[in-house]
């Protein structure tokens, strides 16, 4: 087998806590040897067929993404199985969790699912990991199949942002999730709080005469949620986070020693509420960009390690689906293609070193879905340039959904080449 040999880069490795300049060898997407002195007596330079230049390069695992919408089946205008795998591959995401409310919903079938993931590796070249319906067919009324859903390769079982008949079926789903050892996956939002909102209740909101989201409607679900998962002992993740306050009651529940995992959107440590001033469908998502202090409060939740992982969120939209009066915009952000370069500010504006970075969007991801094991054994390398400038636009976004706030802005990093196996 041929090798292809990176001289000089600077290997960021969470698993082996490796942050070292050196240089390595990648067969078929696997790192072979990690050396900082080579010599011509390695038996892998015998066997070398490309010789990369790593210098001031950054050499990382590619990354586990918990939560991103492929929009196939059923919204292939917006996006599909091989562009936004495309897309994610190029940007040295190999591994995608996807939530279950997809149109139509056929992750309440666990027959079906199996041929959702042979798809996307065969279309899209990436490993999709189906979030199984929490309710049949997010009704909210009857628990879905999760036994059925298990034997079809579902880990995880979400009702997404589909509301609940009531909440004595919450805890019947719980207790059936925590018997089958699923883990559960929450997008926390009070229904009866948020009602039609679709932006964060502030000044901004106000004076635009735009129905709003409170933070209550987060930190009054996950409140919630938590009592019953402390009583049924299920495995939970809150997805999403979008509130300070929703980070002190993550916070609680852990000290408490629940079993208790977050994440937190990438675009939600970077934008707030000030990009909806001029009524910006652009920056319209669900949960809602919030307020300075609240990513500010999410940043520190991420630095202490409250927030395990970051996330992508990408939900790609065509073009007509931000063209309507905000209110009746879909909300959702393009983000494989701006992951790296909000992930280098980070890095850049001192709030995680490198290391701690890369373990965010890859280890710790793997650890939440219990699945660290496999991921290593099939996750690749990704070549980043953490300096490179590059304007995001609608020629080099991969997506097939250019609906980003950040549309023709100079941004810092980006994935250069993604090896995988």
């Amino acid at each position: 087998m041929s090798i292809v040999k990176i001289e000089n880069v600077r290997v960021l490795d969470p698993v082996r806590m490796i942050d070292a300049v050196q240089s390595v060898y990648l067969e078929n997407g696997r790192l072979i040897t990690v050396t900082d002195n080579v010599s011509e007596n390695n038996p892998a330079e015998n066997r070398i067929s490309e010789v990369v230049d790593g210098q001031g390069k950054w050499l990382m695992p590619t990354m586990l993404d918990l939560c991103a919408r492929m929009r196939e089946p059923g919204q292939q205008q917006h996006g599909t199985l091989k562009s936004e795998g495309r897309a994610a591959r190029e940007n040295g995401i190999l591994h995608v969790f996807t939530p279950p409310d997809s149109k139509p919903i056929v992750q309440d079938n666990g027959a079906l699912i199996h041929g959702l993931v042979e798809k996307a590796r065969l279309d899209g070249g990436i490993h999709l990991q189906i979030i199984g319906a929490q309710t049949q067919g997010l009704n909210g009324k009857q628990p879905a199949n999760m036994a059925g859903l298990k034997k079809g390769g579902c880990t995880a079982v979400s009702n997404a942002y589909a509301p609940f008949e009531d909440d004595d079926v919450i805890i019947r789903t719980l207790e059936y999730a925590a018997g089958l050892d699923m883990m559960v996956m929450f997008y926390a939002e009070e229904h009866q709080i948020a009602r039609d909102g679709c932006v964060h209740e502030g000044f901004i909101a106000s004076r635009q005469g735009l129905p709003m989201i409170p933070a209550l409607a987060e930190t009054v679900a996950i409140a919630k949620y938590l009592l019953m998962i402390e009583a049924t002992g299920v495995r939970a993740h809150f997805g999403l986070l979008s509130c300070g306050a929703s980070v002190e009651l993550i916070k609680i529940a852990r000290d408490k020693g629940l079993p208790v995992t977050a994440d937190v959107a990438m675009h939600q440590l970077h934008l707030t509420e000030e990009l909806l001033d001029g009524f910006n469908s652009l920056a319209h998502v669900r949960p809602p960009l919030r307020s300075e202090k609240d990513k500010q409060l999410l940043r520190r939740g991420v630095q202490e390690g409250v927030i395990d992982a970051i996330c992508t969120h990408h939900e790609p939209l065509s073009g007509s689906a931000k063209l309507a009066p905000f209110e009746e915009t879909l909300p959702g952000i393009t983000a494989f293609d701006s992951y790296i370069p909000f992930g280098i500010q980070l890095v850049n504006e001192g709030l995680l070193q490198p290391l701690q970075w890369v373990e965010k969007v890859t280890a710790a991801p793997a650890r939440v879905a219990g699945m660290l094991d496999r991921w290593q054994r099939e996750a690749g390398w990704v070549l980043v340039d953490p300096a490179l400038q590059w304007t995001l636009s609608n020629e080099n976004i991969f997506s097939q959904g250019k609906n980003t706030p950040l549309i023709d802005q100079v941004v810092t990093g980006k994935a250069i080449r993604t090896f995988t196996v």
